[in-house]
């Protein structure tokens, strides 16, 4: 029973946190390494609930999907936008797969998610003081050669901490993007990065799993799910009325704590 609750616990931070700039892989890392919190099989159970939150959104944004899908064969508009997302994809697929395993080796630990973490805030504070001009105001405005920058800019993401969709989001703003669309395009950019890393840690890891880590994996996956899906939409609202200074400070006070603590 200890093991379904720590694995409801922690689908609920994942599902809370996944989509706002505050790194998700960097919460689940300091909840199982800082506070002790174990759910099997490990670093497996943390990716695949990832997907339950990556689900919220194909939920959330299913008809952009569903007309994509089906209008890949015909429509000019459907083609460009699934060319975005492979071409923002791309970066994130060919340096995860150079360099996985040493990121995971090497970086896993609570004092590179509190540095990280401490600096992506800064990082935001920044940006949102130049507020740079934007001069797209939708995912459909946005060119190739941004996408393949912001994907570049979500590649940065492998350093837990940093967030993936913080990196993103800044990466958009910085290369024009307005608030609201560079998040937008940070949930769509998620899908094909987080189901590949899902693949790639499932094909690696899959000698841990077995039968009775289906129930835990479950009802990780499932908190994820709901969670995202409550918090995508007010997300939303907060960003384009207030910006992300918010999560800028959270970002920069719990790296403290973290650092604190880690010192103490």
């Amino acid at each position: 029973m200890d093991n379904y609750l720590i694995a409801a616990f922690l689908g609920l931070v994942e599902g809370l946190t996944e989509f706002l700039p505050v790194s998700s892989t960097g919460h689940l890392i300091l909840l199982v390494d800082l506070l002790g919190l174990k759910a099997p099989p490990g670093r497996t159970f943390e990716v695949m609930i990832q997907l339950g939150a990556i689900l919220a959104i194909c939920i959330l944004y299913f008809r952009r999907l569903w007309e994509t899908l089906i209008g890949l064969p015909r429509q000019a508009k459907a083609q460009r936008f699934a060319l975005l997302l492979l071409v923002g994809f791309l970066p994130a697929m060919v340096l995860g797969a150079l360099f996985h395993k040493t990121i995971k080796e090497v970086l896993f630990s609570p004092v590179v998610v509190g540095v990280s973490l401490i600096l992506g805030g800064i990082v935001i504070l920044i940006v949102e003081l130049m507020r740079p001009v934007p001069r797209y105001h939708t995912v459909d405005d946005v060119p190739l050669t941004t996408g393949l920058g912001i994907g570049f800019a979500q590649a940065l993401a492998m350093i837990p901490g940093t967030s993936r969709s913080g990196a993103t989001i800044i990466g958009g703003l910085l290369l024009g993007l307005e608030r609201r669309a560079a998040a937008e395009l940070s949930f769509f950019l998620a899908i094909p990065t987080m189901t590949a890393a899902f693949v790639y840690d499932a094909y690696k890891t899959w000698d841990l799993l077995s039968f009775d880590d289906l129930g835990i994996i479950a009802i990780g996956f499932i908190t994820a799910f709901l969670a995202a899906l409550l918090v995508v939409r007010p997300f939303l609202m907060i960003v384009s009325r207030i910006g992300f200074a918010p999560f800028a400070y959270y970002r920069v006070a719990l790296g403290v704590l973290v650092l604190t603590l880690l010192w103490l």
